[in-house]
């Protein structure tokens, strides 16, 4: 029988955090593994002109740019891999266990960026390295957020699982923010012969460098109740998500389809666009990601806690609206009058909707399955749609503004895929997610 809702599942109580355990280091612990993710993937991003230079060595600017922001992408290949294997370990073992895992992954990958020989250097064992180590952080992230956000919407009070969870997505906006900040740092200290030639590694050095202080946190993290003690997960619990839980894996997809091409576009396409289509310098693109990040940090909690006051589902169609139509008539602004004050008003207005947005989403993708299989639920559903939709929205708009010529295209998409999240909010039910066991 198809379950869709929580509403009916009694609510038991969540046990006080100890006093080893303080809400402040949980939320940390939670969150550290995502915002190093998001800090690879900003850098990344502010990096890919740089980049498709030195691993892919085409003639054309555009051809090259297509193939950095790909190998961004390719890492999401192994997303819903990630998600599957490292949601289901996280329900059977653990969300601890799964956690320092993620971790560790994600450190390896980042380290491999950071060494990786250039096509002069090494020809083309330069990019497959590159691209390896972009399928290990694909594999990583899609179990990080499965893993992560259930532990914090299982130990939250009743009243504040919006809040917690919602820290997932305030810790993508700090990372934006560091990877921004580093990046300009970068830009303005260095010369373009030094950044070609060793600097550009550096942020990928200083990722790896907090490693140590996460997988402390996550080693010594409580997880109440233990997961011993706690109902085993079924051996596939991939089977009874999609078999007993349709409705939200849908739900799910929508409200990430809508959610992932906004955040990538916003955060990290508006960079590489102001740069390649406004012709604006390169610390000018910067410094909109330095605005997009600190907006996110600071307004995705109140998002969350607004989900909690105000209901998440009405909150989640009200802010999507909007979002959907503010973002043609910024394009159209950017390209009427391109400059940084321009670019600059557009990421804070829409950062500003987009994080408020965002900010209950965490809440609502877990509070969809029960605990035996939420982590796998909430994995597979995120990584699918971020998969698709998110890691290859730089390429797709890319490819869309050669293809129609047309300046106008990251808008559209994010107007398409607006509208199916809209769709999958209009078919959760009422009080989805009010309760959970």
């Amino acid at each position: 029988m198809e379950t869709s809702t929580l509403a009916t599942i009694p609510e038991t109580p969540v046990p006080p955090l100890s006093r080893k355990q303080s809400r402040t280091r949980l939320v940390t612990a939670a969150a550290v593994g995502n915002a190093l993710e998001f800090y690879d993937f900003t850098v990344y991003g502010f990096f890919a002109l740089l980049i498709g230079k030195l691993f892919f060595p085409v003639h054309d600017p555009i051809g090259q740019l297509l193939l950095a922001v790909a190998s961004f992408g390719v890492g999401f290949f192994t997303r819903p891999v990630g998600g599957l294997l490292i949601g289901m370990y996280a329900d059977r073992a653990g969300r601890k266990k799964a956690m320092v895992l993620t971790l560790l992954l994600m450190a390896l990958g980042t380290a491999l960026i950071a060494i990786a020989p250039t096509y002069a250097q090494a020809g083309i064992a330069g990019p497959i390295i590159l691209v390896v180590a972009r399928l290990i952080q694909g594999f990583s992230a899609g179990g990080e957020v499965g893993a992560s956000t259930t532990l914090l919407l299982e130990q939250a009070p009743a009243n504040r699982r919006g809040l917690y969870a919602s820290w997932q997505f305030a810790s993508q906006g700090l990372a934006a923010l560091a990877g921004a900040l580093t990046g300009v740092c970068l830009t303005a200290s260095l010369s373009p012969a030094q950044l070609e030639s060793w600097g550009w590694r550096v942020p990928f050095v200083i990722g790896t460098l907090i490693v140590p202080v996460g997988w402390w946190l996550r080693r010594t993290l409580e997880e109440e109740p233990p997961a011993a003690k706690v109902e085993k997960a079924p051996k596939l619990p991939l089977i009874d998500v999609l078999r007993d839980h349709r409705r939200a894996v849908l739900t799910g997809l929508g409200l990430t389809i809508g959610g992932t091409a906004a955040h990538f576009i916003i955060v990290f396409y508006l960079s590489i666009y102001g740069v390649k289509m406004l012709a604006l310098p390169a610390w000018t693109a910067m410094l909109s990601g330095c605005v997009s990040g600190a907006i996110l940090f600071a307004l995705c909690p109140i998002g969350g806690y607004l989900s909690d006051r105000f209901g998440r589902k009405r909150m989640a169609q009200a802010t999507r609206i909007v979002l959907m139509l503010a973002i043609y008539p910024a394009f159209v602004a950017l390209n009427r009058w391109p400059s940084a004050g321009t670019l600059l008003a557009v990421v804070t207005a829409l950062s500003c909707v987009h994080a408020i947005n965002i900010g209950g989403v965490g809440a609502m993708l877990g509070e969809l399955f029960p605990r035996a299989v939420r982590a796998t639920g909430a994995a597979v559903v995120y990584s699918v749609g971020v998969a698709i939709f998110g890691g290859f929205a730089q390429f797709f708009v890319t490819s869309l503004i050669v293809v129609t010529g047309s300046a106008l295209a990251p808008a559209w998409y994010v107007i398409a895929c607006g509208l199916l999240s809209l769709i999958g909010v209009a078919f959760m039910r009422e009080g989805a997610g009010t309760a959970i066991d």
